[in-house]
């Protein structure tokens, strides 16, 4: 039997779920780790620190990418099933988390959040990690995002769940793939139409080869949050990458634009082989308001997934 352990001044009673038992803190200890922290001056920081980075680098490239993947994949862990997984306790700090496949390249986003936390020490990992993804989105001309204090750090990974909760990018064939992504995201209770939003997510960032082994952003403006990941997946004509800078590509299946200089995922391109998907992308590529609206709402409720908030209190 599973036992989760969260490091805070009390302890509320056990709560079992499905063969698990999860020990929350109480609602006095999300009081007093969440009450003292300045939200204002932690997203100001945030946001200096993905200004700053983007001058050093003078490229193109920037964090705002990585930390979006950072909130997501801190919270696209969590099961229904049994609550395991999700952004609290912050557990990607710790192996087996940190080293997984899919985490590969985060530690760029959880280093340079480092100074962020010496500089606001009294807010959580967990807040943090997510509090940098609605940031990110929001610095890029994205939807305003609900975000809540709450998640309460963990001291070791021992309680991450299993590898393979995070969505892969190619499982071999179409089907498959189209499988795959229901799968992961059933899971965590999403429906299609949140799925579609969510993916979105990729009008920021890019891939990269050392990370991944795939190359590329998704669209020419990646330091952009808008819906331009909709209208090139339906416009641009997308072929399977064969060359790179002149020399044959080695890595794996991806597509590419005519230009070679955007590219999408096997996972993207389910989103107009499928009807169901494919309706949404549709709605989102003309709607970029439509597109806004729902991801705020699908990402603010991914960052939530497994944290333990205090029930409100009845009038």
């Amino acid at each position: 039997m599973n036992v989760l352990r969260a490091r805070a001044p009390s302890m509320a009673m056990p709560v079992a779920v499905a063969g698990t038992i999860l020990l929350f803190p109480t609602e006095s200890a999300h009081a007093k780790s969440s009450a003292k922290v300045d939200v204002a001056a932690v997203r100001k920081s945030i946001a200096e620190l993905i200004e700053e980075d983007s001058e050093k680098r003078d490229d193109g490239t920037s964090l705002t990418g990585t930390f979006v993947r950072l909130a997501w994949h801190s919270s696209g862990t969590y099961s229904k099933v049994d609550g395991s997984g999700g952004s609290n306790g912050a557990r990607q700090r710790f192996n087996p988390e940190a080293s997984m496949g899919a985490n590969a390249g985060l530690h760029v986003a959880r280093d340079a959040l480092e100074k962020v936390k010496e500089k606001h020490p009294e807010i959580s990992y967990g807040d943090l990690y997510t509090l940098a993804g609605v940031v990110a989105v929001e610095e890029a001309g994205g939807p305003v995002i609900p975000h809540r204090l709450g998640r309460v750090d963990m001291d070791s990974g021992e309680t991450s769940p299993p590898d393979g909760r995070l969505p892969d990018a190619d499982k071999g064939s179409s089907k498959s793939t189209t499988s795959h992504v229901r799968e992961i995201f059933y899971r965590m209770g999403f429906n299609d139409q949140e799925i579609v939003a969510l993916l979105g997510a990729h009008a920021v960032g890019r891939c990269h080869t050392e990370a991944s082994g795939y190359w590329g952003p998704w669209n020419f403006s990646e330091n952009t949050f808008s819906n331009e990941y909709f209208r090139l997946l339906l416009e641009e004509r997308w072929s399977p990458k064969t060359t790179h800078n002149g020399k044959p590509w080695t890595g794996p299946d991806q597509f590419e634009d005519s230009t070679g200089q955007i590219m999408m995922l096997p996972s993207d391109m389910v989103l107009i082989h499928d009807p169901e998907f494919k309706k949404y992308v549709e709605l989102y590529a003309k709607d970029e308001d439509a597109f806004f609206r729902d991801f705020a709402k699908a990402f603010a409720k991914l960052l939530e997934l497994g944290v333990p908030f205090p029930a409100a209190k009845p009038w």
